[in-house]
């Protein structure tokens, strides 16, 4: 009889942010496969969850989904978690899910937070109709094109952005999108929790004064 993949939510930022079903299964499980040890170490800690962990990360997805498909089909449980929020999601995870479908692996999800869902209603915007675009290009050329399709886009849009490249991809979306309405949040559930909601232009003053920290959230006003 072969394992089961549990695929584990977390807390996006603030511990407390989980429920009991996910400490069960963290506690059950022969191996938890995580982004980076080290941070999920810090929930498990927390917990009481001594469960042995094993990096699962963008570079070592293919090997390690390997040897992770290996314990599955030899009966042991293993649950997936990405640093933060629900993994598969502009996340490694989604190679294993993939894997474990393709092999006949039995698996399930423990929902629950989610950073795009969390900006979204935080952003004020429109929500009964949205994109999620994840993680533009790095590359100026192929990001300024992404952003050009998606300014014909009539849904409430929902990106990530790392800090350094954030003004980057403001600058470009001013430029190609207009002065739309956006809505940017960062350390959500955390102490200094921000969302600022403005127009593209005042965003980029902002940011250009107050350097930007953490992972962002940015939620676009659709094209009317």
């Amino acid at each position: 009889m072969t394992g089961k993949l549990f695929i584990v939510a977390t807390p996006i930022g603030n511990l407390k942010d989980i429920t009991f079903r996910p400490i069960e299964v963290l506690k059950s499980v022969a191996l938890i496969a995580c982004e980076d040890t080290r941070h999920t170490k810090k929930l498990l800690s927390h917990y009481g969850i001594n469960a042995p962990t094993t990096s699962y990360f963008e570079y070592n997805k293919i090997q390690k989904g390997e040897y992770l498909l290996k314990l599955l089909q030899e009966g042991k449980d293993i649950a997936l978690v990405s640093d933060s929020g629900t993994p598969g999601i502009s996340d490694p995870g989604f190679n294993i899910v993939r894997l474990a479908i393709e092999n006949n692996i039995s698996l399930t999800i423990i929902p629950g937070p989610s950073a795009i869902i969390a900006g979204l209603v935080l952003s004020g915007m429109p929500t009964d109709s949205f994109v999620f675009e994840g993680f533009l290009s790095q590359k100026p050329g192929k990001r300024r094109k992404e952003l050009e399709i998606l300014s014909q886009e009539k849904r409430t849009i929902v990106l990530y952005e790392s800090p350094h490249r954030l003004l980057k991809t403001l600058k470009d979306m001013l430029d190609i999108m207009g002065d739309r309405d956006i809505a940017i949040s960062r350390e959500v559930t955390k102490v200094f929790e921000e969302t600022i909601r403005a127009k593209a232009s005042e965003a980029i003053k902002h940011f250009t004064l107050n350097q930007p920290r953490g992972e962002f959230i940015i939620v676009i006003k659709g094209e009317k």
